[in-house]
Parts: C-alpha cells; sequence; structure tokens
C-alpha cells in the first residue's frame, strides 16, 4: 500500500492510499513512502488546508468501516468549514444514538479529511481520539475558525 509522510503543525502525519483512493491519514511517520500522483495530490491539499486556504477537501476517499460508519463519515463531510454539529444531532440525522456517533469518530480512519474533530458534544468539546486527544481538537476547531473568518473576508 503506498504511502506517504509529511510533516504538519500536529506533527508528522502519514497518508495511505490503495486501489487509487485515500483509504488512511495516520499520525506519525509511516515506514515505507511511495509518492504516487494521488498521494502527493493529497499532501498538497493536507498543506493547503493548514494553511488556511483550503476548506473542502477534493480526493477519492474510501475509508474501510462498516456500511453505519461510512454513513455517519459522509455526514461528517457535511459540516461546514469552521462549524460543529453536536453528536445528538449527527444520531438524529444518520440514525443510531450520539454514543455510536462517538464510536464512527473514534473509528475514522481519515480524521482531519473526514472531520470528525467537528462534532462536540451538548455540554462541551466531547472527546478527540487522535493524535494528543482534546489539545489536538480544540487546535483544529481554532485553525478552521480563524481561517473561516479570512474566508468571509474575501467574499
Amino acid at each position: 500500500m503506498p504511502q506517504l509522510s509529511f510533516h504538519s503543525p500536529l506533527g508528522a502525519l502519514t497518508l495511505s492510499e490503495e486501489s487509487g483512493a485515500i483509504v488512511a491519514l495516520d499520525w506519525g511517520f509511516g515506514r515505507d513512502q511511495d509518492e504516487t500522483a494521488l498521494l502527493r495530490r493529497a499532501r498538497e491539499q493536507m498543506h493547503a488546508y493548514f494553511d488556511g486556504a483550503l476548506c473542502r477537501f477534493d480526493l477519492p476517499l474510501s475509508p474501510a468501516g462498516t456500511p453505519y460508519r461510512r454513513r455517519v463519515w459522509d455526514a461528517l463531510i457535511n459540516i461546514p468549514y469552521g462549524q460543529t454539529a453536536s453528536y445528538g444531532a449527527l444520531a438524529e440525522r444518520v440514525g443510531g444514538s450520539a454514543r455510536a456517533i462517538g464510536g464512527a469518530n473514534a473509528a475514522n480512519p481519515l480524521p482531519i479529511i473526514v472531520p470528525c474533530h467537528r462534532v462536540v458534544a451538548s455540554n462541551g468539546l466531547g472527546g478527540y481520539s487522535g493524535n494528543d486527544g482534546l489539545p489536538t481538537k480544540r487546535w483544529l476547531l481554532s485553525h478552521e475558525q480563524d481561517s473561516s473568518d479570512v474566508f468571509q473576508e474575501a467574499r
């Protein structure tokens, strides 16, 4: 499986490709490196996201998961950049419970690209299983809010 690692403001990240689609974004450097055209494109989009110049990824994605989790992840992609949705609101939209939404988020193989960090609890941030946990979630939400203000001013 081709992989490409790169540095980001959150530390090293590794993208993985399979059958012409991005299947994983992992924290840390991968052991094997293989620069394909798709992985280079994904890395460029990740850099643009971190630079505050991209608010929606345009990549073929194929995360492995149950049909329910894939429905949840599809719903996450539709949460607008710089905004959040509650676990409960997502549960109403896709079915299941807030806890099931949390489980799908924790199993998300494409964090940031499939923005599980945009899901918050009704009484606070909720959890985050990526990288350093809640500090990473806070950073991502703050980054998007700051960049969202810039996008609004450009309109």
